[in-house]
């Protein structure tokens, strides 16, 4: 496998979904992309069915939350490419009950959301860092959420006051953090790291209740992942649109 001169993706959660419909984007643009998936069979299989259409989609296996899945990962990017120019941090989970006031959500809720939605996106971001800032113009999206807006949550009248899953936008309150001081530590390099909300999209997670299909909630991620030299660095966005922390 020959990826030399090709720019390497790769995006977590991809077997279902927004992340799917990143890598089948991030391929149609000519990007040979990596779709990870914590099962094997079911990200091979994904994969499969876009090779079908011609597209340079590679399944590999991540699991964010183990860190013996994130090294194997690691390694494989290492010895078959050699650099990755592009990580989507795509993988998510939403564990709160609605019926709950945000009091009364249990600690293991915040703290299985916080592992997956914030401790794995660090986790994983520092583990493939070395191929990301070896590549001429690394790139770092994390997907977050305009949930994750602490202005529009203290905003009576906004679109998201009193929207109260808590322990899923504090999590992407803190992937907006962590995407600052991480834009801000690699600043003088060639490495963007931008976090982007994909838009209220009819997926599994809010049960088919959105209002965008899944093939516009992959555009902002797609969009910011193939930013240019003079790209934004450390914002929060939604297809291109700056969205209040």
């Amino acid at each position: 496998m020959n990826t030399a001169t090709q720019t390497i993706a790769l995006v977590t959660g991809a077997t279902r979904g927004i992340g799917l419909e990143t890598v089948r984007q991030l391929a149609q643009a000519g990007v040979h992309t990596l779709l990870a998936g914590r099962k094997r069979d079911v990200a091979v299989a994904e994969a499969l069915k876009l090779q079908a259409e011609g597209l340079p989609v590679e399944a590999i296996q991540l699991d964010v939350g183990d860190a013996a899945s994130i090294a194997a990962a690691v390694q494989t990017v290492t010895e078959r490419h050699g650099r990755l120019d592009i990580l989507v941090n795509n993988a998510g989970i939403l564990l709160d009950d609605i019926k709950l006031a945000p009091s009364a959500q249990t600690l293991q809720t915040w703290r299985e959301t916080f592992d997956t939605n914030v401790f794995a996106v660090i986790a994983v971001t520092q583990a493939f860092l070395p191929l990301i800032t070896a590549s001429p113009a690394g790139r770092i999206v994390n997907v977050s959420s305009i949930l994750g807006s602490l202005t529009l949550h203290s905003q009576p009248g906004s679109p998201i006051y009193g929207f109260a899953v808590p322990a899923y936008n504090a999590s992407k309150s803190a992937v907006n953090a962590w995407t600052v001081q991480l834009a801000y530590e690699l600043r003088e390099g060639t490495t963007k790291v931008n976090t982007v909300h994909p838009g209220y999209v009819k997926t599994d997670m809010n049960g088919g209740e959105g209002e965008i299909e899944i093939s516009e909630g992959a555009r902002s991620s797609v969009g910011m992942a193939l930013i240019g030299a003079d790209g934004p660095n450390g914002s929060f966005t939604y297809l291109g649109e700056v969205l209040p922390w």
